[in-house]
């Protein structure tokens, strides 16, 4: 049986004599690091790829006292992950005051009773334990909610997609370019105001832009030929029937997807000099959502094959456009079209390969409504569950290692697949180091160099990693994107992404 590692007590004391009265006190139930100002300490916390368990720290050091430290540990968030008791001979209130202002978890004065100082390691350790796992069960719960809830939107467009005749794929890549094209938006001007936040909630809500086509009969939803004048009057129809299925929604209609995803439904097909319909807006008068979502949904319908045309390729789609052939755009939106280009038909073609699985979803929906006079929205509800279930199945079953670390928690979330492969939970609190599995040490700060260049305007991070598990060696290819605060662009929180291309090698 393996034997449990120590956990580890950082010790930050200009005191050699100070230090080594601690060290003799609780070096036989604990692994000890020393750091004799706090200088030393800062480059433990952030550079040494294992995080303390436990910080001991002095007030009066040279180079960096102890509430420097704390400043500093504030700053980058180890004031989080990082349990620190201060012991000092500075007894005075206000000092005491400060030191929990900053987060201190204890403070100890001198001079101290060696079993004290015992009992409240140890009572701080296990708090924070309890802490850790607490954090990591609603952290869980929050994680299981907004992919529960980004499954039900995407089921959901997925059936009307499909009941259209439509590739299934349609809503992922409107989703895709809608993203590109809101990030190179807010790198060309701060006009629109619009925050992380906002990017991920208009993403999310372009899925529902086509769901009052439910309302649609189906002889004119997939008729091959053009429509007669009576028939695109009833096609235009769906633009309102979207928008007042979700003003019908008593319990959410005032949440921002809601609100969002109706403006969306109602205007994707308004036109910047006001040719569009249902309402005609012109310009600005069409909220910037349905704008973006707007150009995304003509870029794909050209590019892909329906049931009245072939697909045309992504250059000829771009051409037709900017030539006016299908209506007029922003011209800041084309040049974000111009910009993201590239990386458009990279991240489609990227995509491809998901046709498989939305094939077998599709022959699914079919079945349930190829009645379609019987057809009732009711119905693909019943089987939401249903599709639910095997859109998890799809993901457990990739043979990709797909993670998704929160920063802020230190807690990971890694695939079904992947969490099998490695022999581990779901989810993980230490993704190296004392666990002894996922990263070897290399690999970790390999890649945290590589995410100090990451920015909000560059996020991605793609390199190789080495893992070690069930006394194997494995390379693999990670592709990456980090993520930002909501309120700051500054603020690193965490990272998406997976592992593909794994591979055994030897030592």
């Amino acid at each position: 049986m393996q034997r449990k590692s120590k956990q580890n007590i950082l010790i930050v004391d200009d005191s050699e004599m100070n230090r080594a009265m601690l060290v003799d006190m609780l070096e036989e139930d604990f692994s000890i690091t020393e750091a004799e100002n706090g200088l030393q300490a800062m480059k433990i916390v952030r550079h040494s790829g294992v995080m303390p368990d436990l910080m001991l720290l002095d007030i009066v050091m040279p180079e960096m006292d102890g509430f420097e430290v704390l400043g500093a540990m504030n700053e980058c968030g180890a004031i989080n992950d990082i349990p620190v008791i201060m012991i000092s001979a500075e007894n005075d209130s206000s000092f005491i005051e400060r030191a929990y202002e900053m987060g201190v978890t204890d403070y100890i004065s001198r001079p101290f009773n060696v079993a004290v100082v015992r009992r409240r390691v140890m009572n701080t350790l296990a708090l924070h334990a309890k802490h850790k796992k607490l954090v990591r069960i609603i952290t869980e719960q929050v994680y299981e909610k907004e992919k529960d809830n980004n499954m039900m939107i995407n089921i959901l467009s997925h059936i009307v997609e499909f009941r259209n005749g439509e590739s299934g794929m349609h809503v992922l890549n409107i989703s895709v370019i809608t993203s590109l094209l809101l990030q190179s938006l807010i790198e060309k001007t701060d006009k629109y105001k619009l925050t992380s936040k906002d990017i991920s909630i208009i993403t999310m809500a372009s899925a529902l832009h086509d769901i009052g086509k439910i309302s649609i009969p189906g002889k004119i939803l997939n008729k091959p030929g053009r429509f007669t004048p009576e028939e695109f009057e009833i096609m235009k129809t769906h633009t309102t029937a979207g928008a007042k299925m979700l003003d019908e929604i008593p319990l959410y209609k005032d949440e921002p997807l809601v609100k969002i995803a109706r403006g969306i439904c109602r205007w994707h097909h308004e036109r910047y000099d006001g040719r569009g319909y249902p309402d005609g807006l012109k310009g600005e008068e069409i909220p910037i959502s349905a704008q973006i979502v707007s150009l995304a949904d003509v870029y794909d319908a050209l590019t892909s094959e329906r049931c009245y045309k072939k697909a045309f390729s992504h250059e000829k789609a771009y051409q037709m456009i900017f030539n006016g052939e299908c209506g007029q755009f922003s011209p800041l939106l084309l040049e974000c079209l111009t910009d993201t280009h590239e990386a458009i038909i990279k991240e489609l073609q990227s995509h491809s390969t998901e046709q498989i699985k939305e094939k077998e979803l599709q022959n699914l929906v079919n079945e349930l409504i190829q009645n379609d006079e019987m057809y009732d929205f009711a119905t693909p509800l019943t089987y939401m569950q249903r599709e639910h279930e095997k859109t998890r199945f799809f993901t457990a079953t990739a043979d990709e290692l797909q993670f998704d670390y929160d920063a802020r928690t230190g807690i990971a979330v890694i695939s079904e697949w992947g969490a099998e492969l490695l022999g581990s939970e779901k989810t993980v609190l230490n993704l190296s180091g004392k666990d002894g599995y996922i990263l070897d040490n290399e690999s970790v700060r390999e890649f945290k160099e590589k995410l100090k260049t990451a920015t909000y305007e560059n996020p991605e991070i793609q390199g190789t990693v080495k893992i070690s598990t069930k006394g194997k060696n494995i390379q693999a290819d990670i592709i990456s994107k980090t993520m930002w605060s909501e309120t700051s662009d500054s603020i690193y929180t965490g990272v998406i992404g997976k592992l593909k291309n794994l591979k055994e090698i030897s030592d």
